[in-house]
Parts: C-alpha cells; structure tokens; sequence
C-alpha cells in the first residue's frame, strides 16, 4: 500500500481544508424573544442594551419583537418609557432618543403571575401576532429566563403544559447561572427542562465564554506550533486564574446570601476557564466536539478530600475598607444582609487535573468581591532554568510566563528573558505583548451581545452541556458542603481593597510560590509590573 505522508493527510482532512476568511455577516431571520422577568435588573443592565446594539447593527437582526413578561403592571407604552430609561442609565453611547425609537417599537410586554395559566395562554397569543408574517414554525423563538433560579421550575413546566417549548420547532430555552445550587438540585433541573426541551434546544449561559480572550485561548493554544509542545506538566510549573471584582455585592444581598461566591463564580467560570486551558485538541471546532474534551478535563479534577479542605482552599468575607480612596462597607452592612453573616465573598483553592498532560502540574483558582480593581486572568508559569548561566549565580531569575488578560484589557503577553543593555551579562526580564484593540481596531461585541447571536444563529458552543454542569458541581459539592457545616472562626477576615485573606498567600508560599500581585497585600500599594 503506498505510503501516505503528513501533508497529503492534513490536506483532506475536512477541519484542515484552507479556505477564505468567513464574512461575519450573519441574517437571523424573524426573532421573537419572550423574557421572563423582562422589568428585572438583568434585563435593565444587560439584555435590553444588548438586543437594542445588535438592532441597530443590521448584519445581524433583520425582524426583531421583545415581549417582556413579569409581575411589574405594565403597558406596551410602558415597557417602552421603561427600557429607554434603562438604555440611557447602562448604554448611553449607544442612545440616542431620536434613532431609538425604532428598536423601542419592537417591545411589548404582559402582566402577571409566573404561575398563572391564563398568563400562558395570553403569551401564546401574542407569540402567534408578533410571529406573522412567517409564523410561529419560521421564526426564531427565544425565551430568556431572567428571573430568580427557583421559578425556572415553574416557567418551564408552563411552557410545557401550553405547548411552548418542542411544539415550536425553533424554540430555544436561555438559562442563567448557577444552574442549580449543587449536584442534586441541578440534575432535578435538568431532568425538569428535559422533559419540555431537547438538549439542543437548551442554552445554559456563562456570559464569560463570550468575551473575545476567553474565546481565543483554544486558537492561541491549537493554532500555534510553538506553543503545543510546551502545554504540559514537564514545561508549566503552575497555572493561576483570577477573577477580581472591586464592586461589592451591590443590590444582590438576598441573592448573595443563598449562594455565596462558590456557587455564583467557581462553579461556573474559573471551572470553564480551567476546563478551556487544559482541555486536549478536539478534532474540529463544533460545539459538541469543544464540549466532549471539556467534560474529560472536569472528569479529571482531583476531588478534595474532606481533610484536606481546610489546606487546599480559603474562603473569606469583605469587611470595611477602601476602594479607590473611598471609604467602602463590610459585607455584613449591605443591605439585605445578616449581621452575622458566614457566606463567603472571596475564594482560592488549589486543584489537581490527574492526567498524562497536567499530572502534578497545580491550578490555583482564586476570585473575590472588594478587592483592589476588576481584573480576570489566566497566568501560566513555565519551569525555571536549571542551571543559571548569566547574571550572579545568587540572584533568582525570573521565568518565563504567558498572562491571558481577559478584562479589564483583553491582550496576550509573554515575559521573556533578555539581556540588559550594557557592558555586563545581566539579564532582565521583558514583555512581548498583543492587545487586541490596537491590533484589530474593530468594534467587539460585548459578552451578552456575543450569546445573544450564537443562540440565535443555534450555536451551542460557548454554552454548558448537561453532564458539564453535573461534573462541575461534584468537584465543588463536598468543598460547600464542608464550609457550610463549618461555620468560619474570623469572618470578615479581609479588608476590602487588599486582595483577600492573609490564608490566601500563605498556602502558596508555603510551596515557593506567589500569587501575582502579592506584593499588594496590603491596599495602596503601587502594582509591580510582573
């Protein structure tokens, strides 16, 4: 048999065929997108704003209706007067009264209670007059769940009973984290919407997976050579990843209360993010196929075992501080809160992936409310040279790191190694970097933007798969379960504006390693250029 080389069998592989740029115009046809809590917060801040930028971009959207649903008494006027205050309040660049009206033409709204049949039956109604002229089987029917986890049940079974949900051939189903408030919770839910939707039809949304970095760590990691063959435990000695918020918990003290930072940012986030650096090369860049390598990675996450809780992660709560010179409340004080509060706002631990790849390799995952700015990263740390050849045999030599910024920059930069100008050999450490705005110039769709178009154009990837979240949730389940039955000695135990518990950087310098930014411990002081 003759003997095939490399090339000639990369050059029929059909995920490896060269071919043109693809043209980012996209035609969505009729869209109908139904929001359950369509007067709440999130539709006020986030989706309200989204659909009405992606409306004014007409690659995108050609026929759009918005039918608000929710307890607020409204009238369609009113919903209007209601979603322009709010595009004015969070999108202000992009509202202008005058050129707005026409996407405010386009909102409806419904009154009344989320357990109300007769609610149901006014909404299927209203879909089959918004859905003309292409009707309720051509258009493109959306519902948002924007209300508090514990209605999804009472939604979806609606949905079901008034033939909503696999009657319509188009029908997608958006819902928001935490999916679940563990592994239980979160397979009952799942086995609920089962029952009314395909898994196909089911968007379970993590707005991270949209922003442009996250996004291109699989190209940066599988579209560079040189990179690939360093992706592995004899290379990297460790792998941090960040979420910092400076905000509090704002207006969510009820909310924060039942769920706490695990559950609102580990379960869902830092695990996708940690799943999206370690995962292996899938055979093509289909949502399945994306997917199916993330759970391998979740399957392979070392369970804590309960006696080693205490030393592999920390939890903390904010107390009174300073945020940008200004004199910032504990968590106890904000409002909706109990003054004697255990749910922790800050978060790090660290985890093992037992594979070929990452054996021995620690991930360090670490998020927090109040602290010193906004920040999301994935920093990489190679090995350190074996041997020093340059410089004062006693002087420690940097090594070399790769930082993924992901907010509030989103930009690529590796630190090398270089001699420093001059007659000695010294060496000095410099950054090559990659920002993608100055690279690109081109507009970037915001997260909710980004999600929006993927579930209306049916693409799934960048959206949990059920047996994700199952897997997520029985990494996390016995971490919770512990902190919830071992009510915490100190809390608040981190003033807001540092960058949490003094635990935090101990169980990392107790294995010679630093968290970035360490030399911040203490607010004010001045960030080094690490």
């Amino acid at each position: 048999m003759e003997k095939r080389d490399a090339a000639s069998v990369a050059a029929t592989s059909r995920f490896l065929e060269s071919c043109e740029q693809p043209s980012a115009e996209f035609k969505s046809g009729p869209v109908v997108m139904v929001i359950f809590g369509g007067a709440g917060d999130l539709a006020q801040r986030k989706l309200l704003p989204a659909l009405h930028s992606l409306h004014k971009d007409e690659k995108f959207l050609e026929e759009l209706a918005v039918l608000g649903v929710g307890h607020t008494d409204l009238s369609d006027e009113a919903y209007r007067l209601f979603a322009a205050s709010a595009l004015e309040k969070f999108s202000a660049e992009n509202y202008a009264a005058g050129e707005s009206q026409e996407f405010l033409s386009h909102l409806y709204y419904l009154y009344g209670s989320l357990d109300d049949d007769t609610l149901y039956q006014r909404v299927c109604e209203r879909l089959e007059a918004l859905a003309q002229p292409a009707g309720l089987q051509d258009s493109n029917i959306i519902f948002y769940l924007a209300i508090p986890p514990q209605l999804y049940p009472v939604v979806v079974e609606k949905l079901k009973k008034h033939g909503l949900c696999l009657a319509v051939s188009k029908a997608k189903l958006i819902v928001e984290k935490p999916f679940g408030k563990d592994r239980n919770s979160a397979t009952e839910l799942n086995r609920l919407i089962l029952e009314a939707f395909d898994e196909r039809q089911i968007y379970r949304i993590d707005h991270y997976l949209a922003k442009e970095t996250v996004q291109n760590i699989l190209f940066f990691r599988f579209g560079n050579s040189i990179f690939e063959p360093l992706w592995n435990t004899r290379y990297i000695d460790h792998v941090q990843i960040t979420v910092a918020e400076s905000i509090g918990i704002e207006h969510r003290g009820s909310f924060y209360e039942q769920v706490g930072v695990v559950r609102d940012i580990v379960q869902n986030h830092l695990m996708q993010l940690l799943a999206l650096v370690a995962m292996e090369p899938p055979v093509g860049f289909e949502a399945d196929l994306v997917r199916d390598e993330k759970v391998k990675v979740f399957r392979s996450v070392r369970r804590m075992a309960n006696d080693l809780i205490e030393t592999q992660a920390v939890r903390g709560q904010y107390a009174p501080g300073k945020i940008d010179a200004q004199d910032v409340r504990g968590y106890r004080e904000e409002d909706r809160v109990y003054p004697s509060s255990n749910a922790p706002t800050f978060f790090a631990g660290k985890f093992f992936i037992d594979n070929w790849r990452w054996a021995g390799v620690p991930f360090y995952l670490r998020t927090g409310k109040r602290l010193p700015r906004r920040l999301s990263e994935i920093y990489v740390e190679f090995q350190k040279l074996p041997l020093r050849l340059f410089g004062k045999t006693c002087e420690v030599m940097e090594p070399n790191s790769l930082i993924l910024s992901i907010q509030p920059e989103e930009e690529i930069r590796l630190r090398l190694t270089v001699k420093y100008p001059g007659m000695g050999n010294e060496p000095s450490p410099a950054n090559m970097e990659f920002n993608y705005q100055q690279s690109f110039r081109v507009k970037q769709h915001p997260a909710y933007e980004r999600v929006l178009i993927d579930c209306i154009r049916g693409d799934l990837t960048l959206f949990s798969r059920q047996d994700e979240v199952d897997l997520t949730w029985s990494i996390l389940d016995p971490l919770i379960e512990r902190w919830e039955t071992h009510p915490p000695p100190d809390f608040p135990n981190y003033p807001a504006g540092s960058w949490g518990p003094d635990e935090a950087f101990r169980f990392m310098e107790k294995e010679g390693r630093r968290w970035r930014f360490a030399d911040e411990r203490s607010p004010g002081k001045e960030n080094p250029d690490l």
